[in-house]
Order: C-alpha cells, then sequence, then structure tokens
C-alpha cells in the first residue's frame, strides 16, 4: 500500500475557489467514510482549514487513487471535477510525507511559521480515528507529523518568522502598528465560539481591549468561552455571551469584530455593516471604499479613462484640448478630417462619427484641424474635400468595429479621490467560506481584512533564517519515517520467517523423542537448546541484513525476495501483519 494526497491550498487556488469548496464537519464525515468505501483506499484523513483542502489515503494504485481521491474531492465540495482540476496537487509516497511533516511545521501555511495548525492537524487524525477510516499508516504518519512540528517549534525560532493567522489579521487591522496600543480601550465582538475564535477572543484580551463580546449559535459554548476569558489570570477584560440574534445591535457598539464561523452563508452582509456605522463616520464620505478588495492598507479605485470620463453620444458638449488622445494611425495621411473635440471622440458609437464630422463641418472656428498636407493647424478654418472627409469617417468606423472603440495613446488621468474618514469599525474575516461580504471592502469608515487580502499581504513577507533549519529537520524526519516506514514492511515476512524456523526445531524435536524415548528431561533440554542456537544464529545475519535493505530507498522487493527463497504462506505473513496492527491499535495513544 502507499500514502497519496490530493488536495488545493491558498498557494494553489485563488481564494474564490478555496472558499467555494470548503468542507464543513458534516462534509468531512461523509468524505472519509466515502474514500474508505471507494476502491483504491484502504485509510483515510481530510485536513481542512481556512487555507487548504487535503485528502489523505493508503492506496494499491496510484492513478486509479488520483482519479478517485480528486473525483470524491469534487463531489463533496460542490465544485466541478473540471473546474477544481487545475488547482490540484497531487504528492505521493516520500513526498507526501514530507508535504505533511512541511503543514505541521507551519512552512506551508499562509503566514509562516505559525502554530495553529498543529492543533487542525490533531483535529484530523481524531475525526479519521473516531470513525476509524485511519489505520497503522496514517496513525504513525499524522502522530510523527505532530512531534515534527513541536520539533520545529522548540529546537528553532521558526516562531519568530511568524504568527498565528489571527495576530497577522490583527497586524494587518492595526495597518502594522502595534496591535496593543491599537486595541487598548476598545470594545470587540467576536462571532463564533470555535477553535479560532476563541483563539482570536484570548489574542484580543492579551492585546488589551476593555470589553469581549462573544455570540454564536450555541450559546452554552459563548458563555464557556466569555466565562474563561473573564477568569484568565492574565488579562483583565469584561466578557459577556450573547445568541447570534443579538449581533445587529452588538454590532452597532463594536470597534472591532472578530468572525469565523462555520456558516455555508454570510454572517455580516454589507447592508447590515452600512447599519451598525450609520451615523458614525462623516456623511460627506459616505458611498467611498476605504480598501480595495484583497489590498489592506491600499486606497481603492482605478483612474478612470478620459473617454470613459467625457466619451458619449452625439450633443456631448465638445472640447478642444491641445493633444490628441485618439489612434488615428489609420487615417493619418487623410485630408480634411477634423479631431476638434478629442476626447469626446474616444468611445464614440461609429454611428455618431459622422455627425461629429459635419458638426466641425459647420461652423467649428477654435479647432484642430488637419489641412491638405496632413500638418496640424490650430485655428483655421477651411473647405473640406467630401470625398477625404467620407474615406476618413469609413477608416475610423473600421477601427471601432474591428476593437469595439477607439483606442486612446495617452494614458488616462487619474481620478482624484475624496478624503476617506478613519476606520470606526475594524472587521476581521477568518472564515471560509467567508463570513463577511465583499463588498463591505467599499464601506466608508470600516476596514475589512479577509482571507483573501491576508494571502496577499503575506505573498511576499520575508523569510526568517531559521526556516532553512526547519527545512533540515523536515528533512531528516522524511528520511527516517520512509526508512522506519519499510523496515516495517518486511518486519511481517521475518516474523513469518523466525515462526517458521520455531516450527521446524519443535518438529525436529518431537522426531527426536520419538526416536530416543528414553531421553531423559535434562538432556532432552539441553538439546533443544543447541538446536534453537543453531537455527538463530543462522538467521540473525540475513533478516538484520535484510531488515537495513528493506529501509534504503527502493527496498520494498526484499520482503518478497524472503517469501520466494523460503517459501512463506503469504496468509501467514498477513496474519502477523494483521495481528501487528491490532497490537499496535491498542496501544496506540489519544492523537
Amino acid at each position: 500500500m502507499s500514502l497519496l494526497v490530493v488536495g488545493l491550498s491558498h498557494r494553489s487556488a485563488p481564494v474564490s475557489v478555496l472558499e467555494r469548496a470548503a468542507l464543513n464537519t458534516d462534509a468531512q464525515v461523509k468524505l472519509l467514510q466515502d474514500t474508505v468505501a471507494a476502491g483504491p483506499a484502504t485509510e483515510a484523513a481530510v485536513l481542512a482549514t481556512c487555507n487548504r483542502i487535503e485528502l489523505y489515503a493508503d492506496v494499491d494504485k496510484f492513478h486509479a487513487g488520483v482519479a478517485e481521491l480528486s473525483t470524491l474531492l469534487a463531489q463533496h465540495s460542490g465544485v466541478g471535477l473540471e473546474e477544481l482540476t487545475p488547482y490540484l496537487y497531487v504528492h505521493y509516497e516520500d513526498r507526501a510525507v514530507h508535504h505533511l511533516f512541511s503543514v505541521a511545521c507551519g512552512l506551508d501555511s499562509m503566514v509562516v511559521g505559525e502554530g495553529q495548525i498543529l492543533g487542525q492537524i490533531k483535529d484530523s487524525l481524531a475525526r479519521a480515528q473516531d470513525l476509524q477510516s485511519a489505520g497503522r499508516l496514517l496513525n504513525d504518519l499524522f502522530q510523527q507529523a505532530l512531534r515534527v512540528g513541536k520539533r520545529a517549534h522548540s529546537e528553532t525560532g521558526i516562531d519568530r518568522a511568524g504568527q498565528s493567522l489571527v495576530t497577522f489579521g490583527l497586524e494587518q487591522l492595526s495597518r502594522g502598528g502595534d496591535v496593543q496600543q491599537w486595541a487598548r480601550g476598545k470594545k470587540a465582538l467576536v462571532i463564533g465560539a470555535g477553535s479560532m475564535s476563541s483563539l482570536a477572543a484570548a489574542t484580543l484580551a492579551r492585546a488589551g481591549v476593555a470589553e469581549i463580546v462573544v455570540a454564536n449559535r450555541t450559546l452554552d459554548r459563548a458563555e464557556r468561552l466569555a466565562q474563561i476569558l473573564s477568569e484568565g489570570d492574565d488579562t483583565d477584560v469584561a466578557a459577556r455571551a450573547v445568541p447570534m440574534e443579538s449581533v445587529p445591535a452588538e454590532l452597532t457598539r463594536a470597534d472591532v469584530t472578530v468572525s469565523c464561523t462555520g456558516a455555508t452563508g454570510l454572517v455580516l452582509t454589507a447592508e447590515s455593516v452600512a447599519e451598525a456605522v450609520e451615523g458614525r463616520t462623516p456623511a460627506s464620505a459616505a458611498g467611498s471604499g476605504e480598501d480595495g478588495p484583497g489590498a489592506p492598507g491600499g486606497e481603492s479605485g482605478s483612474a478612470t479613462g478620459a473617454g470613459e470620463r467625457r466619451g458619449g453620444a452625439s450633443g456631448t458638449s465638445l472640447g478642444g484640448e491641445d493633444g490628441c488622445p485618439l489612434d488615428l494611425s489609420a487615417v493619418q495621411g487623410t485630408a480634411g478630417f477634423s479631431v476638434l473635440g478629442e476626447a469626446a471622440v474616444a468611445g464614440m458609437a461609429a454611428a455618431d462619427l459622422e455627425q461629429h464630422a459635419a458638426w466641425v463641418d459647420n461652423g467649428s472656428t477654435g479647432g484642430d484641424r488637419r489641412a491638405a498636407g496632413g500638418t496640424a493647424r490650430p485655428g483655421r478654418t477651411g473647405t473640406l474635400d467630401p470625398a477625404a472627409d467620407t474615406d476618413a469617417i469609413a477608416a475610423l468606423a473600421a477601427t471601432v468595429a474591428t476593437v469595439g472603440r477607439i483606442p486612446e495613446r495617452r494614458r488616462p488621468e487619474p481620478v482624484e479621490e475624496p478624503q476617506r474618514p478613519e476606520p470606526v469599525l475594524f472587521l476581521l474575516d477568518l472564515a471560509m467560506p467567508r463570513d463577511i461580504d465583499a463588498a463591505v471592502h467599499r464601506l466608508a469608515g470600516v476596514r475589512l481584512v479577509d482571507i483573501e487580502s491576508l494571502a496577499e499581504a503575506s505573498a511576499g513577507a520575508p523569510m526568517a533564517a531559521d526556516v532553512d533549519q526547519v527545512r533540515r529537520i523536515v528533512s531528516d524526519e522524511v528520511a527516517a519515517f520512509g526508512a522506519a516506514l519499510r523496515a516495517a514492511h518486511i518486519t511481517p515476512t521475518v516474523v513469518a520467517l523466525r515462526t517458521m524456523a520455531a516450527d521446524v526445531v519443535a518438529g525436529e524435536i518431537a522426531r527426536l523423542d520419538g526416536r530416543l524415548p528414553g531421553l531423559d528431561d535434562k538432556h532432552r533440554a539441553e538439546i533443544t537448546q543447541t538446536v534453537r542456537r543453531v537455527v538463530d544464529k543462522l538467521l540473525h545475519a540475513p533478516t538484520v541484513r535484510v531488515k537495513q535493505l528493506a529501509a534504503e530507498p527502493g527496498g520494498a522487493g526484499y520482503a518478497d525476495a524472503l517469501r520466494t527463497l523460503f517459501d512463506l504462506d503469504p496468509e501467514t505473513v498477513a496474519a502477523v501483519s494483521r495481528a501487528e496492527d491490532s497490537t499496535t491499535e491498542k496501544d496506540r495513544g489519544p492523537a
């Protein structure tokens, strides 16, 4: 059997796809059940976080396994296989082990070095164990991944390279400033009471917020979290719990809101947020957006082209600008065509161009006109050649028909944005799919940071020097795990060989008893011990060596060689393997 992982993450897929493919707890359970029920897989585990969805399985056929796991991911995520496939990645055998160990160390996280992923891996293993979809391979793999992650954090300074997603999100809300100074005295609303929301609440409490209100669909969980926050020794924060129905009212009082629920729809719409900040921002700024989607700290608004601002249908007031913004390469040598009102012509429909030319001919006097020689002569008027004018209009009409509009030659002028008010409400959305409407980015007085903007902000984050040390740890641990896995693969065969040898010894001693019935117990025991020592010495060197060879890459064939050379019964080997799995399962501690 072989380890296979198929998945997608913030590194392979846009947030919009991750959001649609997100799996709630029920979907994860069904995916695990369907995976182990499928032909190629005997074990399965799902690692689903806010920025990754990965399906691990023990498969007997690579290509069939990839096809089956990809199809199952598509079915349970609700994203079509054809659409999902370009964003999927596949890791097999040692590469799959390397990937999970890197994930456990925080090397593959959105915020490099964050330790929260260890809890998520632990939860993933616990779920697979509860459903009995994790056998020996995945149990050993995930247990070792947890140990590798803990080793990376204890032996290196990887924690200096990153922090939790919550801390990083709060830093983005404060625009990179001191989070404690920014948070001090603020009133916070935390929506959700799961692990991520609890971490957010604890982080806000330590940062010095004055009040935390916890809202959750299950009020008991919200009350427990509020009680923990209130009784914390290292914080002095007032905390209380409210039902989800109270969120709109609490939002009007909150300075900062963190949301991370398992809801499949929006928890906060743009309309509800707008109502919550109504009256808290200057009326003159209403409708302007603080940040463009996915760009925390950046100003929104793209420069609008002059043609889009000024171009239009006939009857538009035409101006006489000095420079011509139109690409008139098709009519540069055509005499008699006026380009008066050039900014208005940009984007003009082909049917309106003739009317524009007629307007120029019928009395425009201050225009920039092309004379017979094609030279621009401002301020001149004259008689136009109707035939030449027709050719020019036809050429421009052909350009419009080809490209849809007349392209501008010069860069559009930037639009002057109105002064934006300072945010009065800070929103951090850590859910996948999103809890807060992305349209909130455009609201005045509101600053929203979500998974998409966090991904962009972290893309260029510097890597700490300790990352290289963690990578070396991962490489060493992958090699050790692979060697142990290959050695374990041959162990049942070695055990079966020694069992067969013991049976041979027992048979020969029984035969000796038949031939020498008068043999006393002392001599019989001495002969038995001697024969066993001879067999053990003969088997010791080859069995030790075969374990060493099997632990090396490509050593899987040594088990088959042993079975062939000693004519071992395959069922005996399988029985030993099943017995070892049963013993290991009993001795295995909780995840």
